[in-house]
């Protein structure tokens, strides 16, 4: 049941006074946050003058980074606790008003350092030390010099910021406060309107068919119903971005998407192709799925419901535990690490009214990494906080090792900790059980991550390339042209297994990331298939004990390179080379392997 946050100990609630002990400190440091940004106009027409002036700029770039991390955190932290403190919301409005016009005031940065020759900046950073952490960063923007624009340009493209997320922002207000929700009636006789939350619950816990259907068509048709207008918003994104990409000199959004981390094109078309040639481990866990839960149709909305009534709930501190032995193998410092995060102070572990959905993990670089969740006992959550641990670790062991410049790990490989970690876990909690039900639950959990964080989400990778190149060919958008891809998709990705229905291909108006990050889903599946190989070098008996701990430590010095290189360089220094489409192929024998482990389970409980 929900408690009121003055209900929970406060071992179990952030200590946002690691950040501010009061407004009056936010208050004060958001002064010195204006006036070191009043500052930077300052500096124009100056930073090729020689380097001492240089470093000044440098030093006073990154000390309103830095500052501006905790100004922010701040309120959006005590909003996430209570979305109803309008002193956090109207804190909150203000940084972000002040960050806006900074950046526009800012916009000739970029193009005044393109100024500076490269065998100049190259000179300066040699000859002065203090500027070694900033070296990735600057030959970056030498890099994408092409992509800059005049400085003149850039001010005009800068005045267009907030505007260019406006279709993202109708998306918001028409899926979240304007959508009507229907309302069913369950077999039991319970009525209610179904939300997205309500949904996941019934298609997760319900093991009536019917009335998980009813659920499904009613959070469906809240969609459907305002379809020409989702793919109204979708239609001005996929202009939007094909526009931007175009006035920064790329040929594709896709181009412009990837460039920045130095991400080949060819590796987001393998990883679409390699997945759809192994899709073969899908389609034989849907069939075995269909045949265990005795369903004579198998639908999209039966995905989440587990084979076998497994209802064990594990308290927060048999969690902790868990999750801390679970990660012995990485060796005592990665160990002693996960028990401080799990300290006080740093996860806000329960629900509590008006509290954020969800979970995460966010770092501050001064302060330290602070976790929301919302535990509530099930197998799930005890992932869960294996999962956050896992970015949380990657963040404390990128924050220690690297300078602030380079501190910061891309989405690109931001997924790897956190899925390793549930890797562990399973392993571990397979270990120490012997009870086939939990024994299948467990298989399907770690399987249920395979459909969704390497499959489902390599099919909306699919999709968002397809619908981009369909703007980008001068060819018109339409609801049912977006619901023509989600059918071939589904088709090839699940076949003849999978009874498609009419609703199901609504899907791509109620995924946010394809309206608020487009070309963002790919990265969940890259990381996916990056901690499968490595976890595979790290634990497998087929590798020499000392191939192992070889891999174990490069592993662990991935963790440390924050930023420091481009993502997929710093991938193939611990062994993963994503340029190669057979990478992608420990996933499906991964799957294999757990498929093999679940029919073996499944026999066992029937007795067979």
């Amino acid at each position: 049941m929900q408690k009121n946050r003055n209900e929970i100990p406060t071992k179990y609630k952030w200590n946002l006074d690691d950040i501010y002990p009061n407004w009056e400190l936010w208050n004060t440091d958001l002064d010195s946050l204006k006036e070191m940004m009043a500052k930077i106009p300052a500096y124009k027409g100056t930073l090729a003058n020689n380097s001492k002036t240089f470093i000044e700029f440098i030093e006073l770039e990154e000390k309103i980074s830095r500052l501006l991390d905790k100004i922010y955190l701040y309120p959006y932290l005590q909003r996430d606790l209570d979305s109803t403190n309008e002193e956090a919301s109207v804190k909150l409005q203000e940084i972000e008003s002040i960050y806006a016009n900074y950046s526009i005031s800012s916009s000739w940065i970029t193009p005044e350092i393109l100024t500076i020759p490269k065998e100049t900046m190259v000179a300066w950073i040699d000859a002065n030390p203090i500027l070694e952490p900033n070296r990735f960063p600057l030959m970056e923007i030498y890099r994408l010099q092409e992509h800059v624009l005049s400085a003149d340009k850039e001010k005009l493209l800068s005045y267009f910021g907030q505007y260019l997320g406006v279709p993202s922002d109708i998306y918001s207000e028409l899926s979240t406060s304007d959508i009507k929700w229907n309302e069913v009636e369950l077999s039991d006789g319970t009525k209610l309107p179904i939300t997205n939350a309500a949904y996941s619950k019934i298609v997760a816990t319900n093991r009536n068919q019917e009335d998980r259907k009813k659920a499904f068509e009613a959070l469906y048709n809240s969609f459907n119903t305002n379809k020409n207008t989702y793919a109204s918003i979708y239609k001005s994104i996929l202009q939007r971005d094909f526009a931007s990409a175009q006035s920064r000199n790329y040929s594709s959004s896709l181009e412009k998407s990837l460039n920045p981390k130095d991400i080949p094109v060819e590796v987001y078309k393998s990883l679409i192709e390699s997945t759809k040639e192994n899709t073969a481990p899908l389609k034989r866990y849907i069939a075995l799925r269909k045949k265990a839960l005795g369903l004579k149709e198998y639908h999209y909305y039966d995905n989440s419901i587990n084979i076998v009534d497994y209802n064990k709930e594990f308290s927060y501190e048999e969690a902790k535990e868990s999750v801390l032995e679970s990660v012995k193998p990485l060796g005592d410092s990665y160990y002693d690490g996960l028990n401080t995060a799990l300290g006080e102070g740093w996860l806000d572990v329960y629900e509590t009214p008006n509290k954020r959905s969800g979970a995460y993990s966010i770092n501050i670089y001064d302060v330290h990494p602070y976790m929301l969740l919302n535990y509530n006992g099930t197998m799930d959550s005890v992932f869960t906080l294996a999962h956050e641990l896992g970015h949380t670790m990657h963040s404390m062991l990128s924050t220690k090792n690297q300078p602030y410049p380079i501190s910061s790990y891309t989405i690109f490989v931001a997924e790897v900790a956190s899925t390793f970690n549930e890797r562990l876990l399973l392993d571990n909690m397979l270990k120490k059980t012997t009870d086939s039900k939990e024994r299948i639950a467990l298989i399907e959990q770690a399987i249920s991550g395979i459909v969704g964080t390497y499959y489902i989400q390599t099919l909306f990778a699919d999709y968002e390339y397809q619908a981009h190149q369909i703007v980008e060919s001068g060819k018109a958008i339409t609801p049912e042209i977006l619901n023509n891809i989600m059918t071939n998709l589904f088709s090839e990705y699940f076949g003849d297994e999978m009874t498609m229905d009419e609703l199901q291909k609504i899907i791509w108006s109620r995924i946010p990331h394809f309206y608020n990050s487009p070309y963002y889903v790919y990265q969940y599946a890259t990381s996916f298939a990056s901690s499968a190989n490595l976890y595979s070098r790290i634990t497998n008996d087929k590798y020499t004990p000392e191939e192992r701990e070889a891999s174990k430590n490069a592993y662990l010095e991935l963790l440390k390179s924050g930023g420091n290189d481009h993502p997929m360089n710093q991938l193939k220094k611990a062994g993963v080379d994503l340029s190669k489409k057979d990478t992608f192929l420990a996933v499906s024998t991964e799957f294999n392997r757990l498929l093999d482990l679940l029919e073996e389970e499944i026999n066992k409980e029937k007795g067979e």
